[in-house]
This record gives structure tokens, C-alpha cells and sequence, in this order.
């Protein structure tokens, strides 16, 4: 069993690793110390659920849906071309960080929608959790595959976290208004890449 988890990990991890709008939004809000670690956990909890919808099965033929997979796309190209331009004004006026005297962070309220958001409305995060984990996982009996999917909620948890207090670790470096550009810049881009994507997906 410990081998089917290990596997799971790894099978999690490099699907969860690759650069994408949750991660670039993680990263951010861990170097802005902007609740980091509710939003670590949130996105943890959320990947979760998804993979346990995958490994059980149930979420397969929803994920599968063209309908909702084309409302999902649209729904999320929205808000990331939305969030992209915000990422646009940051860059324009500079970051700054929680300790700052002018600093202006959001509400816990409002980094949870946002969290959600940039999660649920994403449909690669179905096609990951729900249907390529599903998938795999089936190649496991009886218990073996829920051993796998905890394998694979593991890497998640550890993931996030990670990449919330790495962002949290460079803060220092973003005393530098160059650095807040840089990384706002990366973030606006990637936000809008994913969006055109999905907004093309959505629409075809």
C-alpha cells in the first residue's frame, strides 16, 4: 500500500507542479501575506474533494459534460481576464506588503471567493483531479485506490503549502518596487493566457 501512495503522490504533484493561474495566484498572496495559509488550505481542501469525486467515480461523468465544461470555460475566462487586469494595475502602482503603513489587503471573505474562484471556474482542475486521477486510480481494486487518491490529496496539501510560505519566505526580496513589477507582470500575463484560452475553448 505504501507503494500505491507513493505512487499517488507523485502522480498528484506533477499535475498540481505545472505553472498555472492557481499557483500564480497562491504564490502571490503568500508573498502579500494576504491570508496565505487560508488560501493554501482552501485550495488543498478543494483538490481533495475533487480527487475523492474522481477515485469514487461520481464526478467522471459531470467533469465529461460538454455543457458544463463550456460554461466552466467561459465563467473562468472571465474572472481571469478580470484578475489579470487588477494584476495590470498592481503592476502600474507598485506593491507593497502586509507590514507596510499603506498597505491595503483584502478581507479574509474576499481572498476565500477569490480562492474559489480561481479554482472552481478553471476546468483543467477537473481534467486533472476529477478525470485523469479518476482514471488512473481505476487501475487500482478495492482499497488500493483510495490509497492512491489520498496519495494524490497529499502532494496537494504539501504543494500549496509550500508554495504559500515560499512566497511568504521571499517577501523581503519585494521591498524592491522592480520586483513587484516583475512579479505582478508574470502574474497578469498568466492570468490572461489561461483565460484566452478558455475563453476560445468556451466558445468554439
Amino acid at each position: 500500500m505504501l507503494g500505491t501512495y507513493i505512487q499517488g503522490m507523485g502522480m498528484g504533484g506533477s499535475l498540481i507542479i505545472a505553472i498555472g493561474a492557481q499557483n500564480a495566484f497562491v504564490f502571490s498572496q503568500g508573498v502579500r501575506q494576504n491570508h496565505p495559509l487560508t488560501i493554501a488550505l482552501l485550495c488543498s481542501l478543494c483538490d481533495a474533494i475533487l480527487i475523492c469525486l474522481g477515485v469514487t467515480g461520481v464526478g467522471t461523468a459531470v467533469a465529461a459534460s460538454p455543457v458544463l465544461g463550456r460554461y466552466a470555460a467561459l465563467f473562468g475566462a472571465a474572472f481571469l481576464l478580470w484578475y489579470g487586469l487588477g494584476a495590470m494595475r498592481s503592476m502600474l502602482r507598485g506593491g507593497c506588503l502586509k507590514d507596510d503603513a499603506a498597505c491595503e489587503l483584502t478581507t479574509r471573505r474576499s481572498a476565500v471567493a477569490a480562492t474559489l474562484a480561481v479554482t472552481l471556474l478553471n476546468p483543467h482542475v477537473y481534467l486533472d483531479t476529477v478525470v485523469l486521477l479518476g482514471a488512473v486510480s481505476g487501475q487500482y481494486v478495492d482499497d488500493a485506490r483510495y490509497v492512491f487518491g489520498a496519495g494524490a490529496a497529499t502532494a496537494s496539501f504539501l504543494w500549496f503549502f509550500s508554495l504559500s510560505f515560499g512566497g511568504r519566505m521571499m517577501a523581503p526580496f519585494f521591498r524592491s518596487q522592480t520586483a513587484w513589477k516583475v512579479l505582478d507582470g508574470v502574474v497578469c500575463l498568466t492570468m490572461w493566457y489561461i483565460g484566452a484560452g478558455l475563453l476560445m475553448r468556451g466558445l468554439a
